[in-house]
């Protein structure tokens, strides 16, 4: 797997849920964030529900009892990591590039499977 110490280079994660889910988003968030900062590349996907996250202010919606707040999770990953909203996923909720928080991108299939195929790279979904 081209892993240093057992641990992947990489780690893609897919978030599906948001408010419909908050301990799964939730969970998915803090996964990446203790990868990140194990020093692993981080890259969350959002898709489903979760692309809401990717606007401003919407992680704050998403509210779990004994656990970090969502928005600092997010904060982590896209400081050190990248976020990415799923094209279908954005285009059927009508969420345009310029309505995300910044450095959020969107884009396809392509190039989620084109991350997934890197060596040293393990996915998760969520």
């Amino acid at each position: 797997m081209g892993s240093v110490g057992g641990m992947a280079d990489s780690l893609v994660i897919e978030v599906t849920s948001a408010l419909d889910a908050p301990e799964r988003c939730n969970q998915a968030f803090t996964v990446a964030a203790a990868a990140a900062a194990a020093g692993v590349a981080v890259e969350v996907w959002l898709s489903g529900e979760a692309v809401w996250l990717a606007l401003p202010g919407r992680a704050a919606d998403v509210t779990l009892d004994h656990a970090t707040p969502l928005t600092e999770l997010l904060e982590i990953v896209i400081e050190v990591g990248r976020v990415t909203v799923c094209t279908q996923a954005a285009a059927r909720r009508g969420i345009r590039p310029e309505d995300l928080i910044e450095p959020i991108t969107i884009a396809g299939a392509a190039s989620y499977v084109e991350r997934l195929l890197r060596p040293g790279t393990q996915a998760l979904v969520y």
